[in-house]
């Protein structure tokens, strides 16, 4: 089983409530269950935490199940499912009020695609660092926007050769999506906290991807 120390750092227990519920919609019920398993979280199996922006989840917990994902489908396959779990997990908040969504004014969508993306990011940026204890930022790289977790839940105590990141790419895919009218983006883990970078730094391209 993975086996991370705790970090004293949390999420809100809706992140994990919505996130869990996004992977059944990708892996079923009984692949949850799997990689509840091997995380050493099979107390969330048939009880997820609670629907609520308390700040009770471990960064460790969260960086196990990825981790999970890795071990049982390997680092191809367990990075792509992250990947597909986010967008799904994305989909899931826009429904749930005081989620990382309803921190982005729902008037961006109205926006020219170029506004909306940047101040779309600055919004989600906000939105992480304020109901969590992650902390969050973005810079305008000129032709491109920088992305960053100085304190992430995603790769918290994991020590990797390369970037381990991968919900957070599904996460800014999706979110970009949605706020630009159904355009994607190239977005790129260029520095990863797992690979001893004193941040995770994603860069996210300007112009969207045919």
């Amino acid at each position: 089983m993975i086996s991370i120390p705790k970090s004293g750092y949390f999420l809100p227990n809706r992140f994990a409530f919505i996130f869990l519920y996004a992977m059944e919609d990708v892996l079923g019920i009984n692949g949850v269950k799997a990689i509840l398993h091997i995380a050493n979280h099979s107390h969330w199996i048939d009880n997820h935490p609670p629907d609520n922006l308390d700040r009770e989840v471990d960064f460790a917990a969260f960086s196990s199940i990825n981790a999970s994902l890795e071990e049982i489908y390997g680092a191809r396959g367990g990075r792509n499912l992250a990947r597909r779990s986010a967008w799904s997990m994305f989909e899931r908040a826009l429904k749930h009020v005081g989620g990382i969504t309803s921190v982005v004014d729902l008037a961006v969508k109205v926006l020219p695609a170029p506004v909306a993306m940047r101040q779309g990011l600055k919004g989600i940026s906000l939105a992480f660092s304020k109901v969590s204890d992650q902390i969050a930022g973005v810079e305008d790289l000129g032709d491109a926007y920088a992305f960053s977790f100085r304190r992430c839940a995603t790769c918290w105590g994991r020590s990797s050769g390369e970037p381990v990141c991968y919900a957070n790419i599904g996460l800014l895919e999706e979110a970009l999506r949605w706020m630009t009218g159904g355009q994607s983006f190239h977005i790129q883990e260029v520095q990863c906290i797992a690979m001893g970078d004193e941040a995770c730094v994603f860069h996210i391209g300007k112009k969207p991807v045919d």
